[in-house]
């Protein structure tokens, strides 16, 4: 069970494309001058002003979407979001939540637009990119993926448990307070280029990649307010490979990180 559920999320992103371009059935509310809740059980989420989105199946968001979310996105067990393969407009009033085995994929840009050519493009429109801002927090529990690339949250942003055989992406949001990633194992885990008002603190997390065993989980020009945590990590930590990729952290680096500034 648990390997079917695997599979069918990582194939999410091999089928991210075609979801885009598709007109799959989307249940929920069209765009009212008074917003109400949205379920999107497969397909396309469209242009549209939401009291709430909850994500029960294999979803992307049109390209070139604009969307309000007056409170939360939701991501229910084992579904999938995709706000990552195609440019779009998202803005969401309190938080974006992910349940156990689900994707939850956001963000898209050219590859200059994060550090060193980091950026990652989208899919459909590579020179397109997004604008995604969270006012609350974005927090996963035992997700299969998290990808979040250039997003703006202004609470928290918290990852426990979970992991697959996809790499995590944590690369060039703008956090408000704080980064808390946990216990999570994965094929591989980046937190790259962030700036994080608060606190970091990453622990217990493995980097599982079976090509390259002794790939590490990347900490990479982060620039922290506060403390830089690390422990746990395995088999390693890496600072990247281009001198001067350090990162800069306001009180103190400790642990497994002391060494990345």
């Amino acid at each position: 069970m648990i390997t079917a559920q695997r599979r069918r999320v990582r194939g999410a992103l091999a089928v991210a494309g075609a979801l885009a371009m598709s007109g799959a059935t989307v249940t929920g509310a069209m765009a009212s001058p008074t917003p109400t809740a949205y379920v999107c059980t497969g397909g396309q989420i469209p242009t549209g002003s939401y009291a709430s989105i909850r994500v029960t199946g294999e979803c992307s968001i049109r390209p070139d979407a604009v969307i309000n979310v007056v409170g939360n996105i939701d991501v229910a067990a084992g579904a999938v979001l995709d706000a990552q393969s195609a440019p779009s407009t998202i803005t969401v009033g309190h938080n974006v939540t992910a349940a156990s085995g689900s994707l939850l994929g956001l963000g898209c840009q050219p590859s200059n637009f994060i550090g060193r050519f980091a950026g990652v493009p989208c899919a459909v429109e590579p020179a397109g990119h997004t604008v995604i801002t969270v006012a609350g927090n974005v927090s996963a529990s035992d997700a299969n993926t998290v990808l979040l690339r250039q997003l703006t949250v202004g609470g928290n942003v918290t990852l426990t448990g979970g992991g697959g055989d996809i790499p995590w992406s944590i690369k060039g949001n703008t956090i408000g307070r704080n980064l808390t990633i946990s216990e999570v194992t994965a094929d591989w885990l980046g937190v790259q280029f962030n700036k994080i008002g608060g606190n970091a603190t990453l622990t217990d997390i493995t980097a599982t990649d079976p090509g390259d065993p002794g790939r590490t989980v990347a900490v990479v020009e982060n620039t922290v307010g506060r403390n830089l945590t690390c422990t746990g990590l395995a088999p390693g930590v890496s600072g990247g490979f281009i001198p001067g990729e350090v990162n800069h952290v306001g009180h103190n680096a400790n642990g497994q990180c002391a060494a990345l500034v």
